[in-house]
């Protein structure tokens, strides 16, 4: 961060809370604030977010809330939900909480009213979700369809696949009494759809091919080859067509590929594709459940969009979670955090949110062009419960470096094995509880007196079996993990990410760092495929593609 005097006053005045707070630990802040846990816990939503393991006080809290006031965060979540062109460098609206407005509601981009449009949509996939569950859709040969691939990559995979498993204790039975399963292809390596048509009857297959342009790469060589293994199993005239539907907007593409237009299901440009499980890209989870299921998932995330629009400073549940990054991040110098679902079902959460965030935040520049004034973004990572606590969580208890934490967990299971869950969410409150108060030296040292340890192996011991404690984590429960549930926890995370940006003053919704690496990808490939290489590279990327082009397959 720069020197005090050149600040503004609610950068100064949260320099001046680090330094007072330097000292104080958080065993001390959780035994001296009375009012901690009535101030730090708030409910929004289905959810309880709990903040009482942070570093911070009611004081530095306030300095928070001014920081957020002087950046104008109501006016831009304002300007965000009334479509207003918040993606700068692409002049568009990011209009993801347009998805999810209920029938009658009304909203604005570019002087039309998309409600009704967004409607029509998903009463189009509705009707697919209906035939292909009652059976009426069928396949080729007659049967109905049983599996179902989806295709894509990034946000046209991330958020369906990790929906779909979250979710799968809700999903609907078909016609012949069973859900569909549900299998995911983003990798363009072909051992993912090797893998899966492996896994799959052609008959009763139904793929999903989604890209916005349907123009993707990956996507395409993927959908190709997909096709290509149906139509080695069929020459019937109507395969592509009755096995293959498309999300996309570009209707000559997806008619060219061989795709009933009438089976295609667009979305908008002002859908970000990391915001986009909302829209029709969004489809296999409303197979999967039902459409009634999805609706659910659509009503949880505007039920936290009218939370986070109404609620004051002090009660919103993202504006808090956003200013938490902001004081770990900016103030106390963490540069990654770390997401700890405590289910089984949120395993893919950590993956989904490493796109969410990193893709959105990860900028080095602000609205107007020029260089960040703050460090931007964290590095965002994550797994799933009890398996983290035997991989790395050694690191963040005893490690030199430290990382914030994020723990989530679920009250009530939906399993039918209810003896398991009292374990894990006790390891859950026991990780939280170790991470804050740590252990000393002198309780280590008691701990293994009591035992009977000798003395002098006490001594040697007791500096490797004591914990600094002071890391910081915040807890999120859900009393279930329900569609209506899991749609407000993403969304929650999508608001931090935007109010991040915009206390920061960066564009959220572009990703112009993926695209260098498209372009020089394009041109490795043409060398790979020529005599000699045809571009100018770099001496050790020359020497690579030398020494890969000799081994390919076919050299």
């Amino acid at each position: 961060m720069p020197q005090t005097e050149s600040l503004p006053l609610p950068w100064s005045l949260l320099k001046e809370a680090r330094d007072r707070l330097r000292t104080v630990t958080l065993r001390e802040l959780l035994a001296e604030d009375a009012g901690r846990v009535d101030r730090d816990v708030l409910h929004a939503a289905g959810l309880r977010l709990d903040w009482t393991r942070q570093r911070l006080d009611a004081a530095a809290w306030d300095d928070l809330y001014a920081l957020a006031g002087s950046a104008d965060v109501t006016g831009a979540l304002r300007r965000q939900h009334e479509g207003g062109h918040v993606n700068s460098t692409e002049d568009r609206a990011a209009l993801h909480t347009a998805l999810r407005l209920p029938r009658d509601a009304s909203c604005m981009v570019d002087g039309r009213d998309v409600v009704g449009d967004v409607h029509a949509v998903l009463d189009s996939m509705g009707a697919l979700v209906r035939r292909v569950q009652d059976g009426t859709h069928v396949g080729y040969s007659g049967r109905p369809i049983r599996s179902v691939v989806n295709i894509g990559i990034g946000g046209s995979d991330l958020g369906p696949r990790m929906v779909c498993r979250a979710l799968a204790p809700f999903a609907a039975d078909t016609a012949e009494g069973r859900p569909l399963r549900m299998h995911f292809v983003s990798n363009i390596d072909g051992a993912a759809l090797d893998a899966v048509l492996r896994e799959t009857d052609p008959e009763t297959t139904l793929f999903i091919i989604a890209s916005k342009t349907f123009g993707t790469q990956e996507t395409l060589i993927n959908a190709r080859s997909a096709r290509s293994w149906l139509l080695r199993h069929t020459d019937h005239p109507e395969a592509v067509a009755r096995h293959f539907v498309a999300v996309s907007t570009h209707a000559g593409r997806v008619e060219e590929f061989g795709i009933d237009t009438r089976n295609m299901f667009g979305f908008w440009d002002w859908v970000g594709g990391r915001y986009s499980v909302w829209s029709a890209i969004g489809l296999p989870i409303a197979l999967y459940l039902g459409m009634d299921g999805f609706r659910a998932f659509l009503a949880g995330a505007h039920e936290m969009d009218r939370h986070v629009l109404d609620a004051p400073a002090a009660d919103n549940a993202a504006l808090r979670l956003a200013l938490v990054d902001i004081w770990n991040h900016n103030l106390l110098g963490a540069c990654a955090r770390v997401v700890l679902p405590y289910d089984e079902r949120l395993k893919l959460l950590p993956s989904y949110l490493q796109q969410a965030e990193m893709e959105s935040l990860g900028k080095g520049v602000r609205h107007d062009g020029t260089p960040a004034e703050h460090e931007t973004g964290a590095l965002v990572w994550g797994a799933v419960g009890t398996d983290g606590q035997h991989a790395f969580y050694q690191l963040l208890h005893q490690g030199t470096r430290w990382a914030p934490t994020e723990f989530i967990g679920v009250a009530r299971p939906e399993h039918g094995l209810p003896e398991h869950h009292p374990i894990l969410l006790a390891n859950l409150v026991a990780q939280a509880e170790a991470l804050a108060l740590g252990k000393t030296e002198a309780e280590a040292a008691a701990e293994m007196l009591a035992g009977g340890m000798p003395e002098e192996d006490v001594a040697r011991l007791a500096p490797h079996r004591s914990f600094p404690g002071n890391r910081p984590s915040t807890l999120i429960l859900l009393e279930r993990l329900d569609p209506r549930t899991l749609g407000a926890l993403v969304a929650l995370y999508e608001h931090k990410i935007y109010l991040l940006a915009t206390i920061w003053g960066i564009n959220a919704f572009d990703q112009w760092g993926v695209e260098l690496g498209k372009q020089l990808a394009g041109q490795v490939q043409e060398d790979f495929m020529a005599a000699a290489q045809g571009h100018p590279h770099d001496p050790a990327t020359s020497a690579t593609i030398d020494w890969l082009r000799a081994r390919l397959p076919g050299s």
